[in-house]
């Protein structure tokens, strides 16, 4: 059975349609009808579509024995993500790298992190800064030289690997001496720490606009060439805004800028007219289908209204190798909030990983680094790192073909 479908790339809305989700819409994400239609309240007209999702993966309480090479005898499939790639952004445990191991019995600081992370089966790890409690060892600030050497050592003790960081991109452009001093001391630390893979946490640009895409592609351009001769490679991570429409035609408003859309997305074109050579990019799962409940229809170059359904899953098999990293983050429904789903652990959500996985491929090359924004907690300190084991424990049991 076929899970998922391609979606009609570009519609003529009627002038009664609703926005809400339409069967093509269901079909293309792979939806149970009975599912889809339980889940969906009615929509007044001209609202926004509801949230469209998939069935959450069946998840296993045993890991069993995964090998490097996917195939795992004992649970019947292969495993959508191997072992090797298992990983999570330091971002989603930030309060225990940032907490006082004076004050605490629960790990605390880079190095007693990096240990639990290890326990609980994680290979891989992406940065999110350089900085931990003053406390811990090694000080406050590990972004130096030294302090890249001491986290190498750390992540060499508990057998992980460093796979990016959400570090440093210059704000000038042209750039500062100033700037490009600190991006090469940046470079330089991710090759301490043995990254493939140094980035961003930041869309290229906030703007709309393709005048402001065409400069952020000639800056990433410059910047992307820039640690290629370094031996990394660049990366810019999406929110959901990024995959939002592009502004390059019909009418000009009072500052001369464009009104009026193509149909193309924002990231669809910095991928156009950015070197693959040199610029990639890390899919944040999570909120490109916050895109997808946002971002359905547009008003195209002669004024008519046009649906456009944004699929994830597709845009990566188009570009490939462009997307080496992923932020494995999962969500539940909400009608409420303006964005369609709510974030939770890994697993525990709507989201169609086993999907999502089999359709993008490459798995032994994507690294799927999972994230929870809420996962730290004041009032439960040990809440980030408990949720941290319940996230690899359920990416490591997706499967291919099981639901």
């Amino acid at each position: 059975m076929t899970l998922y479908s391609e979606p009609s790339r570009t519609e003529a809305v009627t002038a009664s349609g609703t926005g809400a989700p339409d069967e093509g819409l269901r079909r293309s994400l792979g939806v149970d009808r009975r599912r889809f239609l339980s889940t969906c309240t009615a929509v007044a007209a001209g609202a926004v579509a509801l949230p469209v999702f998939g069935a959450a993966p069946a998840l296993a309480h045993d890991r069993g024995r995964d090998h490097d090479h996917g195939h795992d005898h004992g649970h019947g499939g292969q495993v959508l993500v191997p072992p090797h790639k298992r990983g999570i952004i330091l971002y989603t445990v930030r309060d225990a790298t940032g907490r006082d191991p004076l004050s605490t019995d629960l790990p605390s600081g880079f190095r007693e992190v990096f240990k639990q992370l290890a326990r609980h089966g994680y290979r891989q790890v992406e940065f999110a800064g350089y900085n931990q409690h003053a406390n811990a060892p090694g000080g406050a600030s590990l972004e130096s030289v030294a302090g890249a050497r001491l986290l190498r050592s750390w992540l060499d003790d508990y057998g992980l690997r460093a796979q990016g960081n959400h570090g440093f991109i210059p704000s000038s452009w042209p750039l500062t001496t100033a700037d490009l001093d600190t991006f090469k001391k940046h470079l330089e630390i991710a090759n301490i720490l043995g990254l493939d893979h140094m980035g961003t946490g930041g869309d290229p640009t906030g703007s709309s606009h393709r005048a402001d895409w065409d400069v952020a592609a000639d800056k990433w351009n410059a910047l992307g060439a820039i640690a290629r001769r370094e031996g990394i490679k660049l990366y810019t991570h999406n929110h959901d805004g990024a995959y939002g429409f592009l502004l390059d035609g019909g009418p000009l408003d009072d500052q001369g800028r464009p009104t009026r859309s193509s149909g193309i997305r924002k990231l669809e074109y910095f991928l156009k007219v950015t070197d693959p050579k040199t610029v990639w990019l890390e899919m944040d799962i999570f909120w490109a289908h916050v895109a997808q409940y946002k971002f359905h229809t547009y008003t195209a170059h002669d004024g008519s209204t046009r649906r456009n359904v944004f699929d994830p899953a597709g845009l990566v098999a188009r570009n490939n190798k462009r997307y080496p990293l992923f932020h494995a983050k999962d969500g539940v429904v909400s009608t409420t909030n303006g964005m369609g789903y709510e974030m939770v652990p890994f697993g525990t959500g709507v989201i169609d990983y086993t999907t999502f996985f089999s359709r993008v491929g490459q798995r032994n090359y994507r690294n799927p680094m999972v994230e929870d924004d809420n996962a730290p907690s004041a009032t439960d300190p040990g809440k980030s790192l408990r949720e941290a084991k319940i996230s690899y424990d359920n990416l490591a049991a997706l499967r291919k073909g099981r639901r």
